[in-house]
């Protein structure tokens, strides 16, 4: 039987840059403090506390990569390491009082929409002890975000394998790399960063991946201590460079269109690229680093002295996938065998799907949902019709591929703001998007997409049937507009618990 917890009005899942921007804009623009945050990790931050890899750090200028309510002004270098980012979350939650509504180790496993009441009904366990609750409450925000589920290894005999096989999500800081073979799956964002942090310290380095990826030079000063003194005491200057910032990063998002401009800005692109492997990596490598897919089809990697570490004698690359593995080693399609005292995974997460166990109005679930509606996807990404008082954060086709992932968070969060107002005012008891509205916009966002590069090559943005639910096919100037002024048209109140 599960313990009945006392309601409250909201809840949110998640406690990474979602769920405390979330609640702390509860607190600041509705004065709400009857909510709680529920954390399945055993400590606050998301993605910022799952990836505790070597060299994991942010792609993103920090100035952009903070909430434009609590900005900034210490942060040491222009591109930072996780532990600050970190460090940064966890400074947030206490100012705005987010920490104390914070429940850890507690998995979000079922939520259930109640006409008659019109709440929500939400089961929840405890990882550790598997003693379950349910809870009820008005409002229930999913904050958990895309990356969440590390991609498995599925090669056969990795069950085998005698050494430690542990994916950068899920780093174990109990093995010890120094003079070890080292095998590292995957050569994108993390596998970039994990290899030159870890080159002189291993015995080898094999590295195995698919396909290519478009490198760019990254410079990361130290920010001057006359900088930060500036940021912090003189009024509007973080302000000032952090639009100049997003302004900057969102001319990059012409490179996306496949129409004469867009090739013209992706040809310039791709020749930074190739020009910076053919100055900083050993000429063997260069067929290997020069992808054959549209610039900007696939994320792409600044580096943090990657190209620099494959000149290393103990740094290899290989397109050569592996077949099998063996206790103590790995073993390729050609044949050739590698030594191996430690694999890392840098493969990425699972994005195909999207499990979110709820039961919304009528009794439908979200696969049927989504099945209905010809895929994964949402409303302005944050609402679905058949499911009353449930917002995603990062939600279907947020992400974007050239500018801060914190930025669409903002918006998503400021649109749920507007939308429940007057739920906690009292003048409504739920707030849905109308079906139609739903999924016209779907019809856009899909159309839409087809216009860009992403389109053009097979990537994890890419699923079944070529649709994407991942990326923002607009700009970020466009994401803003429409949610600072929402259509109020596709929305529906119920105005009383009995309607």
């Amino acid at each position: 039987m599960a313990t009945q917890l006392p309601r409250t009005r909201a809840i949110i899942v998640g406690s990474g840059f979602s769920g405390i921007a979330m609640g702390a804009q509860f607190k600041q623009q509705l004065r709400l403090d009857d909510y709680v945050i529920y954390e399945r990790s055993p400590h606050m931050g998301g993605t910022w506390w799952a990836n505790q890899y070597p060299g994991c750090a942010v792609d993103i200028p920090s100035i952009f990569y903070s909430l434009s309510f609590a900005p900034n002004p210490h942060f040491s270098k222009l591109f930072p390491d996780h532990y600050e980012i970190l460090a940064y979350l966890e400074d947030v939650a206490r100012r705005f009082e987010v920490d104390k509504h914070i429940q850890l180790n507690t998995s979000w496993d079922k939520g259930v929409w109640r006409e008659d009441t019109k709440t929500w009904l939400v089961e929840l366990s405890n990882v550790l002890t598997g003693e379950t609750f349910e809870q009820e409450c008005d409002i229930l925000i999913s904050a958990i975000g895309g990356l969440v589920d590390p991609q498995p290894c599925t090669i056969p005999g990795v069950a085998s394998f005698a050494g430690p096989v542990m994916h950068t999500a899920k780093w174990r800081h109990d093995v010890v790399l120094d003079d070890k073979n080292v095998i590292v799956i995957g050569n994108g964002c993390s596998g970039s960063q994990v290899v030159p942090a870890i080159a002189d310290k291993v015995r080898s380095v094999y590295q195995f991946f698919r396909s290519p990826q478009f490198f760019f030079p990254r410079e990361n000063p130290r920010i001057h201590p006359y900088i930060q003194w500036a940021f912090a005491h003189v009024p509007g200057l973080m302000l000032l460079a952090r639009w100049q910032m997003f302004h900057a990063l969102e001319r990059g998002f012409a490179m996306f269109s496949t129409d004469a401009r867009g090739n013209r800005s992706r040809e310039l692109v791709k020749k930074t690229s190739d020009d910076y492997v053919e100055r900083t990596a050993p000429k063997e490598y260069w067929d290997m680093l020069k992808p054959a897919y549209k610039v900007g089809c696939k994320r792409r990697v600044y580096d943090p002295g990657y190209l620099k570490a494959l000149n290393r004698d103990n740094v290899h690359i290989t397109g050569d996938p592996i077949v099998k593995i063996e206790p103590k080693e790995v073993v390729t399609e050609s044949g050739a065998r590698y030594p191996a005292d430690v694999i890392v995974l840098a493969n990425g997460f699972v994005t195909g799907d999207v499990v979110i166990n709820i039961v919304g109005r009528g009794g439908i679930t979200t696969a049927e949902h989504w099945e209905q509606h010809g895929g994964i996807e949402a409303y302005k990404t944050t609402a679905l019709s058949s499911f009353p008082n449930f917002f995603m954060l990062l939600g279907p086709n947020a992400a974007s591929g050239h500018t801060s992932v914190v930025f669409a968070i903002e918006v998503a969060v400021d649109l749920v703001i507007k939308l429940v107002r007057p739920i906690f005012k009292g003048n409504a008891s739920s707030v849905s998007v109308k079906d139609d509205y739903e999924r016209q916009y779907s019809t856009e966002v899909q159309g839409a997409l087809k216009d860009r590069v992403w389109a053009s090559c097979k990537s994890r943005y890419n699923v079944g049937g070529g649709r994407n639910h991942l990326l923002y096919p607009w700009s970020s100037y466009t994401m803003w507009w429409q949610a600072r002024f929402p259509d109020m048209r596709a929305w529906t109140y119920s105005q009383s618990k009995s309607d």
